[in-house]
């Protein structure tokens, strides 16, 4: 047997204890929390520590912690003590790279629906909005907030009653049940690591702690194209800053075949040679293309 390192929890930092646990605990389902806070004001959010633990009644458990640098509660946390209601969205693959952008840590008040492009829809029975895109969405009233402690890292365990689920009818299968090829849901690893049902492990750069623009400040013929999808546009929203004319000069010296599509005007062909650099995770050089007739 290969030798092993062990640890006495109190003998690590909060933060290196963090990274064990989210390393060797998972993979984690992903609560897409949206709220509102007393003034109405939407609010999105996500967390991996979550999960179902009742199903009569149907109740569904997600934990905002406090934060590890300075101790300080989440807006979803103090949303939920307010108005003691969330509707839980499920995430799949199509919309994760959305779902992490409104993991940035906006101000205040900022509509992460907006600034990660996702659709607000009204909800039946409860104050906050469902996402539109979001495969499963579960409307529910929180019975309980539990602290597990006061320090930074310490979680807050929200009892969420299930009241009302909707489910997008593609991803059932003939007898009426969810399809869990159809459904696509991804799962939260260690460090930046996602797994995808049947695909395995993917990566997803966190996002900016500086704050990316968001899909809001994507150009609109950026923003409304055929060829670029949700989680391309999360991507791209997912910058502090747009690129400039010199930087777009510099690249363009570097890739002949991108400065003579540039007389084409053909926004298609750019955005399918956009897409190429993301589906490579090169943000900058896809930012590079999309701006040169900007």
């Amino acid at each position: 047997m290969s030798k092993t390192i062990a640890f006495i929890p109190s003998d690590l930092s909060t933060a290196q204890l963090h990274g064990y646990l989210l390393g060797a605990i998972g993979p984690r389902p992903i609560a897409f929390a949206s709220t509102i806070d007393a003034s109405g004001r939407p609010n999105l959010a996500p967390f991996s520590f979550f999960n179902v633990f009742s199903a009569s009644p149907p109740v569904l458990i997600f934990s905002p912690s406090r934060r590890v640098r300075n101790n300080t509660t989440k807006h979803t946390l103090e949303n939920v003590l307010s108005t003691r209601e969330v509707v839980i969205n499920i995430v799949n693959y199509d919309i994760v790279q959305q779902m992490s952008l409104a993991s940035t840590e906006y101000d205040e008040g900022e509509n992460e629906f907006i600034k990660s492009g996702l659709t607000m829809v009204q909800s039946d029975l409860v104050r906050p909005f469902r996402v539109a895109e979001s495969p499963v969405q579960f409307e529910c009233k929180v019975t309980k907030v539990e602290p597990l402690g006061s320090e930074g890292g310490a979680g807050n365990l929200v009892f969420s009653e299930v009241l009302k689920i909707h489910i997008r009818e593609t991803i059932l299968n003939a007898q009426g049940a969810i399809d869990q090829h159809k459904i696509d849901q991804v799962a939260r690893m260690g460090g930046n690591w996602y797994t995808r049902a049947n695909k395995g492990l993917f990566e997803v750069q966190k996002p900016l702690t500086s704050k990316g623009i968001g899909v809001d400040s994507i150009p609109e013929p950026i923003r409304t194209s055929s060829v670029l999808s949700g989680n391309d546009l999360g991507m791209l929203g997912n910058v502090e800053k747009l690129p400039s004319r010199d930087e777009i000069a510099t690249f363009l010296e570097d890739h002949n075949e991108i400065r003579n599509l540039m007389s084409t005007n053909d926004l298609e062909i750019l955005h399918t040679k956009a897409k190429e650099f993301l589906n490579k995770n090169d943000v900058l050089s896809a930012w590079k293309v999309l701006m040169v007739n900007q």
